[in-house]
């Protein structure tokens, strides 16, 4: 508050400096707005709203009933802006006395009159939003409105926005319920069953019930990108490497080339390649081709891997031990991984180009790298829930002895 108030006595001195000198132009005082704070789990329900209203799937009438509605149970928030104006030049030394008494005096008492003081105080203005949306009153507010929909079978997009709702407090059971009462909006919008395949997914896994939504959902709209990342998620934990190879190969034809997205579909790919025998793109041919006159003795790290006696007892049945190496510069996408079939611990590993998750990106092509370990269940590279792991330890390249020890368990 301190900053503002004196930022505001220097803004006005600087005005009056303007004002009094006779060939300068008059400056205009800023503005100051508060933006509006929204509780971020219903962000997602405006914006289908909007979305909807633009495609003219909601008439204008029906939108602002169901913003209307959203706002007062659950998106309770107010904003307030302020402003004021200068005058003009002033035509004579009388004129600019009077300005150089009363702005000061008059821009003071609009802000106190019009303006927000309160504002002011940073935190005190964020706390008041946090206690206005705790989580308990969320729950209420939800339950609150499923209750109302219970009288209104028919409002296909409430249902809608409550199966958002749940799903976003994680309640898949009650999510899967509600997407269910949509009723024909259901089966006309390929986002809405990516949502529902979504849900159930989380609740129940990639079944056949699952599967069969995001068939009808891609037979809608083949270009769906959710919908082509989940199926070819569901065919890469299948093992149906081909299948997962031609859904995200869909998917990656509509991201950006290069984009963070992109690179990391493109890992995904290569990965369900490799793991499934599958020839490479024409494109990784050439590249292969050329790798194959690479000097030998190439880079590599070496080091063993251990796992903690405390976990011993939560080591999955058929699972596989990984080593991934990541770029020190902070990437996820991992440019080398290591599996093998999980056995007794120490494991002694070496890391090379040979494991590189893409041509266009191996692990020699990096002077630091982050390693670590883990036990999966599945054998994705991206770590899932469940999965036993230790921390990363930054190497060189060349680096010999790494040591990695697996202790803990991912949430």
């Amino acid at each position: 508050m301190t900053f503002f108030l004196i930022g505001a006595a220097a803004l006005t001195l600087i005005t009056l400096a303007l004002l009094l000198w006779p060939l300068r132009r008059q400056s205009a005082l800023g503005e100051a707005s508060r933006r509006e704070i929204n509780a971020a789990i219903y962000r997602d329900e405006l914006a289908e709203l909007d979305r909807d209203l633009a495609t003219g799937e909601l008439s204008q009438a029906d939108y602002d009933a169901a913003k209307t509605e959203l706002q007062r149970r659950l998106l309770e928030d107010s904003q307030a802006e302020a402003g004021v104006a200068d005058a003009g030049l002033p035509a004579s030394r009388a004129t600019a006395a009077a300005l150089a008494i009363t702005l000061p005096l008059g821009a003071a008492l609009l802000y106190f009159l019009l303006g927000n003081p309160a504002a002011l105080n940073a935190q005190a203005s964020a706390a008041m939003h946090q206690q206005q949306f705790s989580p308990a009153e969320i729950e209420r507010l939800v339950s609150d409105f499923a209750a109302k929909l219970e009288n209104e079978p028919e409002n296909y997009k409430g249902w809608a926005m409550l199966g958002r709702s749940y799903k976003a407090l994680g309640r898949f059971p009650e999510a899967v319920r509600a997407y269910e009462r949509t009723g024909p909006l259901l089966e006309s919008s390929a986002d809405l069953l990516v949502d529902y395949a979504d849900t159930l997914a989380a609740a129940q896994g990639f079944d056949d019930k699952t599967l069969a939504v995001l068939d009808r959902a891609l037979k809608l709209d083949p270009a769906q990108p959710q919908g082509l990342w989940l199926r070819g998620t569901a065919a890469f934990e299948a093992k149906q490497y081909d299948k997962a190879v031609a859904d995200w190969e869909a998917l990656l034809a509509l991201l950006e080339p290069g984009s963070e997205d992109a690179r990391a579909i493109e890992a995904n790919i290569a990965e369900a390649r490799q793991l499934g025998g599958l020839a490479p793109t024409p494109r990784q041919s050439a590249k292969l081709g050329a790798d194959k006159t690479a000097p030998a003795g190439a880079a590599a790290i070496k080091g063993r891997v251990e796992i903690a006696p405390a976990l011993t007892d939560k080591l999955p049945a058929n699972g596989v031990l990984m080593v991934v190496a990541r770029p020190a510069d902070g990437s996820r996408m991992p440019v080398a991984v290591l599996r093998v079939p999980l056995g007794k611990s120490p494991l002694d590993f070496v890391l090379d180009d040979s494991l590189a998750m893409s041509p266009d990106r191996k692990p020699s092509q990096f002077a630091e790298l982050m390693v670590e370990a883990r036990v999966s269940a599945t054998g994705q590279a991206m770590p899932q829930p469940g999965d036993l792991f230790g921390p990363a330890v930054k190497v060189k390249q060349g680096a010999r002895d790494v040591q990695l020890l697996i202790d803990q368990v991912r949430q």
